[in-house]
């Protein structure tokens, strides 16, 4: 019975993984309840108090990236390299994170798809 119990679960819970998906790049938190992360595919917006965009589930997920290569822009705020895989609403916005791993600035500096990233402000 415990067994069947668990695939039950595995079965349930299977599709919820099949969605996620792989995005890398530039993960950034410009200001205060503001995240987003910029990849190949476009900007996508994880949290945006500012404009009413609810937040993603799964925020805890995100690491401390001051604790890896990150780049400050403003008193405790800037980016960082990240893969996530995470749920979108296929269009610009992330609803659900459910990893994230903190990668080397080189890989994005080096990536020219989103090289742009770096020029913005310029």
């Amino acid at each position: 019975m415990m067994r069947l119990h668990a695939l039950v679960l595995m079965v349930l819970l299977a599709p919820a993984a099949a969605h996620a998906e792989r995005r890398c790049g530039w993960l950034e938190n410009p200001s205060m309840a503001k995240w987003s992360l910029i990849d190949a595919g476009g900007g996508w917006t994880i949290m945006d108090n500012g404009s009413g965009y609810k937040a993603a589930e799964g925020m805890d997920k995100i690491p401390d990236l001051t604790a890896g290569e990150f780049v400050y822009t403003y008193a405790s705020h800037g980016y960082a390299c990240a893969c996530m895989d995470v749920d979108t609403d296929g269009e610009e916005g992330i609803t659900r994170i459910h990893s994230v791993r903190q990668l080397p600035l080189s890989r994005c500096r080096n990536d020219a798809a989103i090289r742009w990233f770096l020029d913005k402000d310029q």
